[in-house]
């Protein structure tokens, strides 16, 4: 790392208030990673790439394929999570560098994205979250335009052009070297994902590629991209190191939907805990979070003081959430 990390400086208070909110016995325990459980993971997300094919294949009426469209695109997602348990080495027992690596290439690849690119982004986000030029997903990648109008093109085509533009802008800073594999590394999935697209089109005709892999890529992985994020780190107490994420309310449904990486503020609490691990994580820090007044918020509650309050990233929301028992939306000013 070229810069000290920012997040480090800032929370040595907090660190300390971890180490006492987590037996160190149950740290460790959570910390082991288990090959097992991963590639069972992995496995389901195959089985659900198989279900996801087969509806979208066999139906044509769209309220029919359709939900096997949405499943496959939140699936294709879906890999960026597992390629986000590679980058903070979450996989194995002991360091397998040949096999991370691997695994890397290939959960990479359904996103169209450098497996370099995105461990050398996603860990210099982890090392400066909380600043707002060093951080790069935050600096390069949160909307500069606090308009309902810019917000939604998260949720549009569009979002691939945001993103990569994005990441250009930030691996221009990196050394020539690591420019050139990244160069590859994208060059390679994106050919490749424009290779799958022109198979299934030309061999099995495009109204079947429209429904497999345009709709799933284009329509529902921007959603599902951009819902994921709404959870990370737009509602926060910059005064806070310890509200520099959201805390997300469990849901067993967003557990599978979203692989457990609704769990973001434990994440950056603890990196290295896999991400089946971190709804008990959840569960043990709760006394933490009452303790330091940390409410947690559903999608719902994110979505509508994002889209419809017009909320900025970044800031304090300091709103209900609208699930619980009472509580009616606000109106906007």
């Amino acid at each position: 790392m070229s810069q000290p990390s920012h997040y480090a400086a800032a929370s040595v208070d907090l660190r300390r208030a971890l180490a006492k909110a987590v037996p160190q016995d149950a740290l460790r325990e959570l910390h082991r990673p288990s090959p097992a459980i991963h590639m069972a993971v992995f496995a389901w997300q195959i089985l659900l790439i198989a279900i996801g094919v087969t509806g979208a294949v066999v139906f044509d009426a769209w309220w029919q394929w359709l939900p096997f469209s949405i499943l496959l695109g939140f699936t294709a997602f879906n890999f960026t999570v597992m390629l986000h348990e590679v980058v903070h080495d979450a996989v194995f027992v002991k360091k397998q560098t040949r096999a991370n690596a691997l695994l890397g290439l290939v959960y990479a690849f359904p996103s169209g994205i450098s497996r370099t690119q995105f461990t050398r982004w996603h860990l210099d986000h982890h090392s400066q979250l909380g600043d707002g030029e060093a951080d790069p997903k935050r600096h390069h990648l949160s909307p500069k335009r606090n308009a309902r109008w810019y917000k939604l093109l998260y949720v549009t085509p569009a979002l691939f052009f945001i993103y990569f533009r994005a990441a250009a802008r930030e691996t221009a800073t990196y050394p020539p070297e690591l420019q050139g594999t990244i160069r590859i590394e994208r060059t390679v999935t994106i050919l490749g994902q424009l290779a799958i697209l022109f198979a299934i089109g030309t061999f099995a005709g495009w109204w079947i590629a429209f429904k497999v892999y345009m709709v799933p890529y284009f329509l529902v992985f921007p959603v599902a991209f951009t819902l994921n994020r709404l959870g990370q780190h737009y509602n926060i107490d910059p005064a806070d190191p310890a509200k520099w994420s959201t805390l997300m309310k469990p849901s067993r449904f967003w557990d599978v939907a979203y692989l457990w990486s609704a769990y973001h503020l434990e994440h950056h609490y603890f990196p290295r805990v896999p991400f089946y691990r971190l709804r008990r994580l959840h569960m043990m820090l709760r006394p933490f979070y009452r303790e330091i007044g940390l409410q947690p918020v559903t999608y719902r509650t994110l979505v509508w003081n994002w889209f419809v309050l017009n909320r900025p990233p970044h800031t304090n929301w300091a709103v209900p959430d609208l699930d619980e028992p009472g509580v009616a939306p606000q109106s906007a000013h």
